[in-house]
């Protein structure tokens, strides 16, 4: 009941913004989303909801925060922008994206897993981690994006990074799923909102909370886009308290 009522109320939230948008005759707009890896799953979720309602139509385009950088800076347009929020303010500050459009997407901390079905290390505190760690034969990470900076300082702190880098795997996005569902790793260590929708894997959770830290995101409107109404209408319901347990379920933590 409780899903069903959670359900009822975002679809709700939707229906509020189609009305604002003019839903009863608008013309529905193509709406480009260039967004954080990090970020996919809640999108994908969302989405879908959004367009049902509102008739707009949004291409997502995902990739790890450096890599939107480059192809920002480089020219690349879009409508909305989730990237994380310091990205956000070099691009409000360059008026690439509105500044009144720009506001907080949330966070989500670095998530370890394993193979499915394999045994399940108990990771909760730094000497347990460092021990699971220097177990396992192969550990993969992210190669580009914050997640596999955090976990690289991770094992700075833990003191083994030397004994660790013959095990280290460093994983181009998009190489996470075969590399689980091959046995390749015994453990990943990404983003929690990545990791969650990994096939294949075991959440042993995250790292303990003296070693965590977290890939923030924000979230804005191109300053020149071509649909700006339907663009912040839609940022509107992704930044709605009513989304709030979509976001929890997929890795994120709103701010």
């Amino acid at each position: 009941m409780r899903g069903k009522h959670v359900c009822l109320v975002v679809v709700t939230v939707v229906m509020g913004w189609a009305a604002l948008l003019g839903a009863d005759g608008a013309v529905a707009a193509e709406i480009k989303l260039l967004a954080s890896a990090g970020v996919r799953a809640v999108v994908n979720e969302l989405i879908p909801q959004f367009e049902r309602t509102t008739g707009h139509k949004v291409i997502t385009d995902y990739a790890a925060i450096v890599v939107l950088t480059r192809r920002i800076q480089a020219g690349e347009t879009f409508d909305i922008v989730i990237p994380g929020p310091e990205l956000i303010d070099d691009l409000v500050k360059q008026g690439k994206v509105a500044a009144d459009t720009r506001a907080a997407f949330g966070r989500t901390g670095i998530g370890v897993g394993v193979r499915k079905g394999a045994p399940k290390p108990d990771i909760s505190t730094p000497e347990n981690l460092k021990r699971a760690l220097l177990d396992a034969k192969s550990v993969g990470h992210a190669k580009e994006g914050l997640s596999g900076v955090y976990f690289l300082e991770t094992l700075k702190r833990l003191g083994i990074q030397e004994e660790m880098r013959p095990k280290l795997r460093a994983l181009s996005g998009g190489e996470e799923p075969a590399a689980m569902q091959k046995g390749e790793l015994d453990i990943i260590a990404i983003g929690m909102a990545a990791i969650v929708e990994l096939p294949a894997t075991d959440v042993l959770g995250g790292l303990p909370p003296e070693l965590q830290s977290y890939v923030k995101f924000a979230i804005g409107v191109s300053a020149t886009s071509k649909e700006p109404e339907a663009s912040r209408a839609l940022v509107r319901f992704l930044t709605s308290a009513a989304v709030t347990p979509t976001f929890t379920a997929k890795g994120i933590e709103r701010d």
